[in-house]
This record gives C-alpha cells, sequence and structure tokens, in this order.
C-alpha cells in the first residue's frame, strides 16, 4: 500500500472489512506509536491530499519480517481450529 498517514490508514482498514472494523483517534495512534517504538514502522512528515502536513507510516524492512511471522502465526492457528471443528461434524 505504501506510506499511509494515520486517518488514511484507518478509513483503509475499515474499508478492507467491509467497515466491521472502526477505528477511531483513540486506537489507531496509540497502536502507531507502539510499533514505531519497536521499530517496526517509520515515520515521515508529509502533505496529505488534502494539503495538511500530516505524519507518514511505512513498514520497516524490520516490520515486514514481524508481519510475516504474525501471518504465519496466524494460518497456523486458523489451520489447528479449522482442524478441531471439522472433527466435531
Amino acid at each position: 500500500m505504501g506510506p499511509m498517514h494515520g486517518f488514511g490508514l484507518a478509513r483503509r482498514i475499515e474499508q478492507a472489512t467491509g467497515n466491521l472494523i472502526q477505528l477511531n483517534q483513540g486506537s489507531i495512534y496509540p497502536a502507531l506509536i507502539r510499533l514505531q517504538h519497536r521499530r517496526w514502522i517509520a515515520t515521515k512528515w508529509g502533505t496529505s491530499e488534502n494539503g495538511r502536513r500530516a505524519k507518514f507510516y511505512s513498514l520497516t524492512n524490520k516490520g515486514k519480517e514481524e508481519l510475516e511471522k504474525e501471518i504465519q502465526s496466524w494460518e497456523r492457528a486458523t489451520a489447528l481450529v479449522s482442524r478441531f471443528l471439522q472433527d466435531l461434524s
């Protein structure tokens, strides 16, 4: 997706989930700060599409590695749950 500012990122997550997840400033910005402290994302000041100064966030190499680990962990967990549910039927 490339670098995005916080508001745009929140809207993109909502769009990608069919609005099943609603994010507000009280949840998205503390999460971004935690990711920045872990060095999983980098920040850079820029101008948003409406001409306002905004901080843009992008994944670092370390963040990409962590994302891949999390994807693999999620896939293992969902496979286990799926196997368990299939055994029930």
